[in-house]
């Protein structure tokens, strides 16, 4: 089956399957290295999340976008990511 893509006004966006929505919440993170493994489960975030594989359409960049339900979710995302 193929993925629909999302485009918003700052990105075009391509679905995780590993998502249990395809909503793009109002806090968002863009992660500039497309092949960072992002483990969201393991952060014990407390609302909703999204993540996508995405083109930054301001400079055409790569990379990847986590969307949160919650900004406090955000900024523990913040805080506890590195790339590997």
């Amino acid at each position: 089956m193929a993925t629909q893509t999302i485009e918003t006004a700052l990105y075009k966006l391509y679905p995780s399957p590993r998502n249990a929505t395809r909503d793009v919440f109002a806090h968002q993170v863009f992660v500039p290295y497309p092949y960072a493994l992002i483990d969201l489960p393991s952060m014990d975030l407390a609302g909703k999340t999204t993540l996508f594989a995405a083109c930054r359409l301001s400079d055409m960049k790569m990379g990847q976008v986590v969307t949160f339900e919650l900004p406090a979710d955000q900024a523990r995302f913040e805080r506890l990511f590195t790339p590997d």
